[in-house]
Formats: structure tokens, C-alpha cells, sequence
């Protein structure tokens, strides 16, 4: 009984490391959540180059919101974000980015058994991401209504406090005598002797 748990619970574990780790290869370029060729390569347990080749080959299979190439610019920026050092020699050409139909179309492409196993773990690491964005826009939206409800109390406890300043410089009045007054017209007493 222990012998079948034990795999299934290293299967699950497994599977929540790849999740984490494909996650954390998504990227944002020109707009668009991408993940860049050399990581699918890696995912889906292929060479770079036979990556690179089957793309060529099927290049109608991927349009520019699948998968484009890289600009300088953006390589430089990416590689400062995700602080990779440039080892000698390096690539020659610019790296491909895939979105996550461009993943999906890729894992097809290939063909192979790893290929097809890793797509579903990126299709839910795309999924995952969108709605976490989702929420953080949700969240935006409820700070902006706070914030727009502060700025409505903000003039009414403005009004409120200029009316207590108001209060308090107010000139003192004198001092209230303490005791009666009498307000008789004074008679003369007389002593008797």
C-alpha cells in the first residue's frame, strides 16, 4: 500500500515544482506573457536547435501573436531583468519568444511524448498568471474606489475642522462673576439706638 502512495504523492510534488518553475519563466514583451525558446526547450526536453529547426519548418503554423523574435533592445532588457550573465560566444541569432498558443502550437509540433505531457503545465501556468492578473485588476478597482470615497470624506472632515478652529478663535468672553446680584435699588438701612 505504501509502495503506491509514495510515487503518486512524488508524481503530485513533482508536478507542483514544474508548475512553480514554468511560472516563473513567463515574461512580458511587447504586451504579451511569453516564454523564450531556449526554457520551452528545456521543458520539453529538446535541443535548442531542433526547437529553432521545427519552427522554421512549420513556420506558417506561427503567426506573430504565437511566437516572433526577439530585438536587441529587448534581449538586453531581459536578460537585465532576469539577470543571466552573457557566457563567450553566446547565441547567434536572436531567441524566439512563444506565447501560450505559440507553446501549445510548439508542443504539437514536436511531437514528442514530453512535449505533449509538459503543454499541459504551461497551458496552467498561463492560466494561473491571467488570474492573478485578473485579481490584482480587481483589487485596483477597489482601491480606486477607496481612494475616490477618502476624497469625499477628505472636504467633509476639512469642513469639520474648519469649524472647530473657528470654535476655538472665537475672543474669550469675560469671565462670568460668581454669585447674585441683586438688582433692587439700594435702601438705607437705619440702626435703631
Amino acid at each position: 500500500m505504501n509502495k503506491v502512495k509514495i510515487p503518486m504523492v512524488m508524481a503530485a510534488e513533482s508536478a507542483i515544482e514544474s508548475m512553480n518553475g514554468v511560472e516563473s519563466k513567463i515574461h512580458l514583451i511587447r504586451g504579451q506573457r511569453v516564454m523564450l525558446d531556449a526554457d520551452l526547450a528545456d521543458i520539453y526536453g529538446v535541443e535548442l536547435k531542433r526547437l529553432n529547426e521545427q519552427v522554421s519548418r512549420n513556420a506558417k503554423r506561427f503567426p506573430q501573436d504565437f511566437a516572433f523574435q526577439l530585438k536587441r533592445q529587448e534581449l538586453t532588457i531581459l536578460k537585465s531583468q532576469i539577470a543571466t550573465s552573457s557566457s563567450h560566444g553566446g547565441r547567434r541569432k536572436l531567441p524566439w519568444v512563444f506565447t501560450e498558443h505559440g507553446a501549445i502550437m510548439l508542443a504539437s509540433v514536436l511531437n514528442s511524448e514530453r512535449a505533449v505531457e509538459m503543454s499541459v503545465f504551461i497551458v496552467r501556468a498561463f492560466a494561473q498568471m491571467r488570474e492573478m492578473l485578473l485579481s490584482n485588476r480587481g483589487l485596483a478597482a477597489k482601491l480606486d474606489e477607496l481612494e475616490n470615497r477618502i476624497s469625499d470624506h477628505d472636504g467633509t472632515i476639512t469642513d469639520l475642522v474648519t469649524a472647530i478652529r473657528q470654535l476655538l478663535d472665537q475672543p474669550d468672553a469675560p469671565p462670568r462673576e460668581i454669585g447674585f446680584h441683586v438688582r433692587e435699588r439700594a435702601v438705607r438701612y437705619r440702626i435703631k439706638r
